[in-house]
């Protein structure tokens, strides 16, 4: 089923960007029916007009980010002494 959404996404400024390496903007993105946040960083002027201006991260929303994943441990039987 086709709502409208699919392969579509969208952007808006990180207004909570604190360093460089964060990035400028944030949101989502649908391709295919799957669900995907996505960054994006204002590439630095360049003389070469054919640049691009933003550069991009995409990842899956139903995998937890390198932060979340910190929050579980998981232990193989030989770490748990079975």
């Amino acid at each position: 089923m086709n709502n409208g959404n699919t392969n579509r996404g969208q952007i808006w400024p990180n207004e909570q960007k604190e360093k460089d390496t964060q990035p400028d903007f944030e949101g989502s993105l649908n391709v295919k029916g799957e669900e995907f946040w996505i960054s994006a960083w204002k590439k630095k002027g360049s003389e070469n007009n054919k640049s691009p201006v933003l550069s991009f991260s995409v990842r899956p929303k139903d995998k937890p980010t390198i932060e979340q994943a910190k929050d579980y441990i998981v232990m193989t039987d030989s770490q748990s002494g079975a």
